[in-house]
């Protein structure tokens, strides 16, 4: 049996959110290289502040500030740094208890060994310095043996624009390994062909092709080649623009029941106004030119209508 197919696959997305007024006031701080604090209905000063009492579940109201500097209560080395990460260089994580507040917090401290951290020893912040009202806005810590112990103060003014809501960008990096079947499957698009696999009791064809079938389980034995034209079963307009994003919206991404099968798989319709795209339409694969051809579906660069008459509703009702 040939070789099955692996590759890389990155997942990417910005995630947006409100801040509220708590965790607002603390991004807000870090901004003008001040934390921020809050005292618990107990007398315990957090840091960052928690949006709801531990003990009354109110929400807290009592903010304070605390010194930037602090002691590392617990920690942690990292030999090999990975991509996002604070640093990218060896350094360690570790738990401080910044002066004034009685609950650590989570951050890198910069080291260059091992040897160089042990719980108690003295850090302080070391600011980004770009801040634009984010975490990232504390860059570190860094060792301070000979700073001064401070403590909680009242919260003063924090000044105007204050941080009403963040954008963190969200990656995740894996290898994707494709089935026996899925391999087959890459390898006849890098050949111009679209195949998929028969299942032998029921006879449902599936593209991309299964290892067993989702219907009976029963194990896809024999290759089917499939017709490069289809129906549009649904659809939707693409209107909000994200990242990586490779076309201007309006688009549409849609899934198409190839002649032949019997699930539609989904991919772009284009060479028609958006607005025109309906359930039923009839749509052929539009290739790339073959010296950009790989082992991968976006060999189809997209489908496009046919002209011919629309497909009866009831050749792909069951589809949909």
């Amino acid at each position: 049996m040939s070789r099955t197919l692996s590759a890389p696959v990155t997942v990417a997305f910005d995630y947006t959110r409100s801040t509220g007024p708590v965790l607002g006031r603390f991004l807000t701080g870090l901004r003008e290289k001040r934390v921020v604090g809050v005292r618990t209905s107990e007398g315990r000063v957090v840091v960052p502040p928690p949006e709801f009492d531990p003990v009354t579940h109110q929400q807290v109201d009592d903010f304070v500030e605390v010194a930037d500097t602090g002691t590392v209560t617990s920690w942690t080395w990292v030999p090999e740094p990975v991509e996002g990460q604070p640093l990218d260089r060896p350094f360690a994580f570790a738990l401080v208890t910044l002066d004034g507040a009685d609950a650590p917090m989570v951050h890198a401290l910069d080291v260059s060994s091992p040897d160089q951290v042990r719980t108690g020893m003295r850090v302080r912040v070391r600011w980004a310095e770009e801040r634009v009202g984010a975490i990232t806005d504390v860059a570190c810590f860094e060792p301070a043996e000979d700073a001064p112990t401070g403590s909680a103060i009242e919260l003063g003014d924090l000044g105007a624009n204050p941080v009403t809501g963040v954008v963190t960008p969200v990656e995740l990096d894996y290898q994707y390994a494709a089935s026996p079947e899925e391999s087959a499957f890459y390898r006849a698009i890098a050949e111009g062909r679209i195949i998929g696999q028969r299942c032998p009791a029921c006879g449902k064809v599936y593209v991309p092709p299964r290892s067993a079938c989702p219907a009976d389980g029963t194990p896809t034995t024999d290759e089917v080649e499939l017709s490069h034209t289809g129906t549009v079963t649904t659809f939707c307009i693409v209107n909000v623009p994200f990242l990586g994003q490779r076309i201007t919206p309006p688009y549409v991404s849609a899934y198409v029941l190839l002649d032949g099968a019997d699930i539609a798989f989904l991919h772009l319709i284009l060479d028609i106004p958006a607005e025109e795209v309906r359930m039923g339409m009839r749509v052929k694969a539009v290739w790339k030119p073959r010296e950009e051809w790989g082992t991968t579906i976006e060999n189809i660069s997209h489908f496009s209508p046919t002209g011919e008459p629309d497909a009866d509703y009831d050749t792909y009702k069951h589809h949909l």
